[in-house]
């Protein structure tokens, strides 16, 4: 994957409930990198996530310009999922105020909701 590097160490992405909704995750932390986000790829794998870490709360925005298919995003503030969203190919977009955007393949995210606990941890 080239839109990041991967987390420091195997991470996971994990929530409350214990159950991992990514096991490959990346990093988006350079301006380049969170430019590009997904863009100019053609698909990504199942148990994937692209981490875009933020200094603080912000709105942030997502779109869908040259992603070719859908994914679901999560907007975290202090661990915390604000929203979630599935974003279509090409047209999609969504924001919310958050310190994290973490973006997943469509259908990662189902069972999650505003008010859930999400972590990024190691994985051993």
């Amino acid at each position: 994957m080239s839109a990041g590097r991967p987390v420091a160490g195997v991470q996971r992405i994990v929530h409350e409930s214990g159950r991992v909704l990514a096991d490959e995750v990346e990093t988006a932390d350079a301006l380049a990198a969170r430019a590009r986000g997904l863009m100019f790829r053609r698909s990504i794998p199942e148990g994937y996530a692209l981490v875009f870490p933020f200094d603080g709360a912000g709105r942030r925005r997502l779109h869908m310009v040259c992603v070719p298919f859908p994914i679901d995003a999560c907007w975290l503030r202090d661990g915390v999922v604000e929203r979630t969203a599935t974003l279509r190919p090409w047209i999609g977009t969504g924001a919310a105020r958050a310190d994290t955007v973490i973006e997943f393949p469509a259908g990662a995210l189902d069972g999650v909701a505003p008010g859930d606990a999400i972590e990024v941890r190691d994985a051993g």
